[in-house]
């Protein structure tokens, strides 16, 4: 069907006397959630027509009447809509959720995003930010500067903490089972290091160990054995 809509906009150009402008899909996409009487509205079958879709229009195929060719394609939506009115469809169109977690993955995910981090809710013994010896109100030495997690943050958002960092690409091998920071398999212990790479690779500000307010700056390093922070 989509192949018959770009060729029968391309036909009504050509006949028109328009050949040479290049033809965009501005909006598609599927919902993977709806109303009990929608068919077909589940997150298998949405992640089945995008993941089948990046693939056709970047393969080069074409359709029938424009062989050999890729199409600019933008596919509705990259977050869902949590606060739209209407049908259950129209909140869920997207292939991430509000607090930036994926619904499905369709292939664009970095495997650093793979959800076989530790999802643990259970209470863990705490990795806590130590507290720095420096008198109060002197100001942290420039470089040397970890971002860690507040004493008693919120074990699902320090999760998404790690979902976010790992998910842009930085590099997490070493908290996936075996590499030097897994130990202790905590989410709390993983969040650290997510959390500190991406304060460090963003340049040390303040607010790069916001993350919702559940990151606290330390002066005293956090590394361990060969876990380096």
């Amino acid at each position: 069907m989509l192949d018959g809509q770009l060729d029968a906009v391309f036909s009504a150009m050509k006949l028109l006397g328009f050949t040479d402008i290049d033809i965009v899909i501005a909006e598609t996409g599927w919902p993977s959630n709806g109303d009990s009487s929608q068919v077909g509205v589940d997150a298998e079958s949405a992640a089945q027509y995008n993941g089948n879709l990046m693939k056709h229009v970047m393969s080069g195929a074409g359709t029938p009447l424009m062989p050999n060719r890729t199409f600019e394609t933008y596919i509705f939506a990259l977050f869902n809509e949590n606060l739209k009115p209407g049908p259950t469809c129209e909140r869920n169109f997207g292939l991430f959720r509000p607090d930036m977690t994926p619904v499905y993955n369709i292939g664009i995910l970095r495997s650093t995003a793979s959800s076989s981090f530790p999802r643990n809710p259970t209470p863990e013994p705490p990795v806590v930010a130590p507290v720095s010896q420096e008198p109060a109100g002197a100001p942290l030495q420039q470089g040397k500067r970890w971002c860690l997690p507040k004493t008693g943050a919120d074990i699902e958002a320090l999760q998404r903490n790690i979902d976010y960092v790992c998910g842009m690409g930085m590099d997490c091998g070493p908290i996936v089972d075996g590499g030097e920071c897994f130990l202790p398999n905590t989410v709390r212990a993983h969040a650290a290091f997510a959390m500190n790479a991406y304060y460090q690779a963003m340049g040390r500000n303040d607010y790069d160990c916001d993350f919702q307010q559940t990151g606290a700056i330390s002066s005293l390093d956090p590394s361990y054995g060969n876990c380096k922070y």
